[in-house]
């Protein structure tokens, strides 16, 4: 399966961005889909999952309460909305996609990476 992430941009903190995560291939619905950031200097880290119907998505403490994991199987699609954005929420945000485990929260568990989004968070 082929990902790409768009929906990136500079925004003011305490503003939201939705983030969205386009898949080609076959069986989409049978993946579970994760969000990941790699901040300036910073190691890559599990931001949201969402697996395959019917279980639930897992959150980040850093972003739980002010995201929203979704995903429309018929359009292949998985959006990561924000909200109450920080400066420390810049990162560049890669979608990941796996049929290995169903809520991973390790990098490794992932198979297929798309090229990543760039959010900046403005204070």
């Amino acid at each position: 399966v082929q990902l790409q992430a768009s929906g990136g941009g500079s925004v003011q903190a305490g503003g939201s961005l939705r983030l969205s995560c386009a898949a080609s291939g076959r069986a989409f619905s049978s993946y579970a889909v994760g969000w990941f950031r790699q901040g300036p200097g910073k190691d890559r880290e599990f931001v949201a999952v969402i697996p395959w119907s019917p279980n639930r998505a897992a959150y980040a403490d850093s972003v739980k309460g002010r995201s929203t994991i979704s995903r429309d199987d018929e359009k292949e699609t998985v959006y990561l909305d924000i909200g109450t954005l920080r400066p420390e929420d810049t990162a560049v945000y890669f979608c990941a996609a796996t049929r290995r485990t169903v809520r991973s929260r390790s990098e490794n568990d992932y198979d297929y990476w798309g090229q990543g989004t760039q959010v900046t968070v403005s204070s």
